[in-house]
C-alpha cells in the first residue's frame, strides 16, 4: 500500500513525465535497437533513461506501449500493418499513422533498414533436394520445419503462407535462438529467420526465395506515444537524426558481434553512435560462465528476484492463512476455495501473466507479484488446513473443558499445534515462487530470469546457466533456512 501510495504521489507523477521508457522484444537486434535508441536520447533527459528489456513477443510489447508502461520501441512496418492495425494487406505510412492516431501512437523515423520474415534451411540439403523458393518447399511435406511460437500464431506467419503456397509440413514451435541450433544439429530441416540474422551465413544456410511475394518489407521504425515528442521535445529531436543511419549490413554487423562475439549490447550501441569500428585488438571475446555468473548486474538482479519472492509469500501468507482458518469448519466452502486454489496451479505461468497484463494495463512489477502470489496459496492453504485436521480431537475437547473460547482454543491450542505443517507449507510456497519468479522477467520484473531470457535470445547457454544457477542456489538457501527454523521449533517444543 505505502509503494502505491508513492507512485500515486504528484511527486512521482513530475518524475514519470521526465523519464523516457524504451522497451524491446526478445531478439538480439530488439535488444540492440532498444540501445541505441536510449544513447542517443540520454544527453538530452534529465534521467537516464528506463530500458525495459526482453519484454516478450509483439503483443506482449505492444501492450505495454497502449498502457503507458514504455513509450516507444523499435517496430517494423509488416507487423504494424498486419499484426497490430490487423490489415489484411500492408499499409502505406500514411494510412499506418491514420489507423495509429486514435490509439494514442504514431509511427516514424525510418532506420533505413528491412528485416524480413524468411525461411532458411542448410545449403547442402537444399541442393540436394532442389529446393530454391517456398513453392519448391511445398513439394516436399516430409521436411521437418521448426519456427517460432510467434511466428506460427501471426496472421503473416505460418498460416498466411502455408495458405499461400500449400505448404502441408506441421510446424514444431521453437524458440529464435534455438532453432539455429536445432537446425545446425540436424534435427529440423527449414526454420524461420529475419533476414538481418547474424547465423544465417555463419551457419551455412541458405534463404528460400518468396517466389509468390507473400511477405511485406518490414521497415524498422519508431512506434511511440503521441505525447513523447511534446513531453520530451530534445530528446525526440535527437531519436529523429537515426533516420536513415542504419542499413541492412549495419545491422547484420551488430547482431554478429553480439551472437558470435558475445560482445555486450550497450558496448556495440557506442560503438555504432561513436562510429567506432571494431579491431581485432578491442573485440571483445564471449565471455566464460564465471565472468557472467558475477557480473555487475547480480546483485540487482538478486534484489530483485528476492523482493518478487519475500513480497510474494508474504502476502500469500496474510491472505491464504486466515482463509484456510475461515473456511475449516466449513467442509463444502472448504472444498470450493482449495479446489478454486489448485486450478489456479494449471495456469500456465506466462498464459496467466499474459491475462494480468491485459487486465491492469500494466507490465512489470505488479503483475508479476500478483501471479507469484496466488501461485503461492494453494500450498499455505492446504498445509493449513492438513494442519489443523491433524490437531487430536481429545486436545481440542481439553483446551474446551478448560473453558476456552472458540477463538482462544484457535490461537491457544490448534494452531500450535499445527505450526509445523503451517511452516512446511510457506516452506513449500517459498520454492515455488523462487522458480517461478524467473518467468517474471519475460514482462520486465526483473530477477535472474533476465539473464535467462537473454541467454535465450542469444543461445548463450553460459549466460543461461548464469541466471539458472543463483535461482537454484537460492533455493537451496531457503531450504536450510527453514530445516533451520524447523530444528530450533523441535528444541523449543522439547
Amino acid at each position: 500500500m505505502a509503494l502505491l501510495l508513492m507512485l500515486a504521489s504528484p511527486g512521482a507523477r513530475a518524475s514519470d513525465e521526465q523519464a523516457l521508457r524504451i522497451g524491446s522484444k526478445r531478439f538480439t537486434e530488439s535488444y540492440i535497437l532498444a540501445e541505441v535508441l536510449a544513447q542517443t536520447a540520454a544527453p538530452h533527459l534529465r534521467q537516464r533513461p528506463e530500458l525495459r528489456q526482453g519484454l516478450g513477443n509483439t503483443a506482449v510489447v505492444y501492450e505495454a506501449l497502449r498502457s503507458g508502461s514504455i513509450d516507444l520501441y523499435v517496430e517494423y512496418t509488416g507487423t504494424i500493418a498486419l499484426e497490430i492495425l490487423k490489415s489484411p494487406q500492408p499499409l502505406s505510412l500514411q494510412a499506418m499513422q491514420a489507423g495509429l492516431q486514435p490509439l494514442g501512437l504514431g509511427v516514424a523515423v525510418p532506420l533505413g533498414f528491412n528485416d524480413g520474415y524468411a525461411f532458411a534451411m542448410r545449403a547442402e540439403r537444399a541442393q540436394q533436394l532442389g529446393i530454391r523458393s517456398l513453392s519448391d518447399l511445398a513439394r516436399h511435406p516430409e521436411l521437418k520445419l521448426g519456427l517460432s511460437n510467434e511466428f506460427i500464431g501471426r496472421a503473416d506467419g505460418w498460416r498466411g503462407v502455408a495458405q499461400r503456397y500449400g505448404l502441408k509440413q506441421s510446424p514444431t514451435g521453437l524458440d529464435h535462438g534455438i532453432a539455429y541450433e536445432a537446425i545446425g544439429a540436424g534435427q529440423v530441416d527449414v526454420i524461420d529467420i529475419y533476414t538481418t540474422d547474424a547465423k544465417i551465413d555463419h551457419l551455412g544456410l541458405v534463404v528460400l526465395q518468396d517466389d509468390l511475394g507473400h511477405f511485406p518489407r518490414y521497415d524498422a521504425m519508431l512506434l511511440y506515444r503521441l505525447d513523447v515528442p511534446q513531453r520530451l521535445p530534445q530528446a525526440w529531436a535527437a531519436l529523429q537524426q537515426l533516420e536513415g543511419r542504419i542499413d541492412e549490413r549495419a545491422m547484420i554487423g551488430m547482431n554478429a558481434r553480439a551472437e558470435l562475439q558475445g560482445t555486450d549490447f550497450a558496448t556495440i550501441a557506442r560503438e555504432f553512435l561513436t562510429g567506432k569500428t571494431p579491431t581485432a585488438s578491442n573485440k571483445q571475446e564471449a565471455r566464460g560462465f564465471v565472468a557472467k555468473l558475477l557480473g555487475p548486474d547480480l546483485a540487482r538482479l538478486a534484489r530483485q528476484h528476492l523482493m518478487l519472492v519475500f513480497v510474494s509469500v508474504g502476502l500469500a501468507t496474510l491472505i491464504g492463512l486466515p482463509l484456510a482458518i475461515a473456511v475449516f469448519t466449513h467442509l463444502r466452502l472448504r472444498a470450493v476455495v482449495l479446489g478454486a486454489t489448485g486450478l489456479l496451479q494449471t495456469v500456465p505461468s506466462l498464459a496467466l501473466l499474459a491475462v494480468l497484463i491485459s487486465l491492469l494495463g500494466a507490465i512489470g512489477t505488479l503483475p508479476a507479484l500478483i501471479a507469484l502470489t496466488l501461485y503461492s496459496l494453494l500450498p499455505i492453504m492446504r498445509n493449513a488446513v492438513t494442519g489443523l485436521a491433524e490437531v487430536p480431537a481429545g486436545v481440542k475437547q481439553a483446551g474446551q473443558a478448560l473453558g476456552l473460547s472458540g477463538a482462544q482454543n484457535l490461537w491457544l491450542v490448534q494452531l500450535p499445534l499445527a505450526l509445523p505443517t503451517l511452516i512446511a507449507g510457506i516452506r513449500t510456497a517459498t520454492t515455488i515462487a523462487i522458480g517461478t519468479a524467473t518467468i517474471a522477467a519475460f514482462i520486465g520484473a526483473g530477477g535472474f530470469g533476465e539473464r535467462i531470457v537473454t541467454g535465450l535470445a542469444l543461445n548463450d547457454r553460459a549466460l543461461l546457466m548464469a541466471g539458472a544457477v543463483p535461482a537454484a542456489a537460492l533455493a537451496l538457501l531457503s531450504e536450510l533456512l527453514f530445516e533451520g527454523l524447523e530444528m530450533l521449533m523441535r528444541r523449543w517444543r522439547g
